[in-house]
């Protein structure tokens, strides 16, 4: 769901671990999630703020590692 932030920014670290979140265009981070098997929410329900926080919460997963 679009509203489990810490849980996408988790996966896209695990699957991504040496790319720099800042970097990456909300139109490929959206492409990513929605490609996930157990993604069940609308791919049309995120918007700027939802990925923004992802990306956020990435970014924090990104540096602590």
């Amino acid at each position: 769901m679009w509203d489990s932030v810490e849980d996408i920014a988790i996966r896209l670290h695990e699957e991504h671990p040496d790319l720099d979140p800042l970097t990456v265009r909300f139109t490929d981070m959206h492409t990513w999630i929605v490609a996930w098997p157990e993604f069940k929410d609308d791919p049309k329900g995120s918007n700027e703020k939802k990925l923004e926080a992802i990306q956020m919460a990435w970014h924090e997963e990104y540096q602590d590692s």
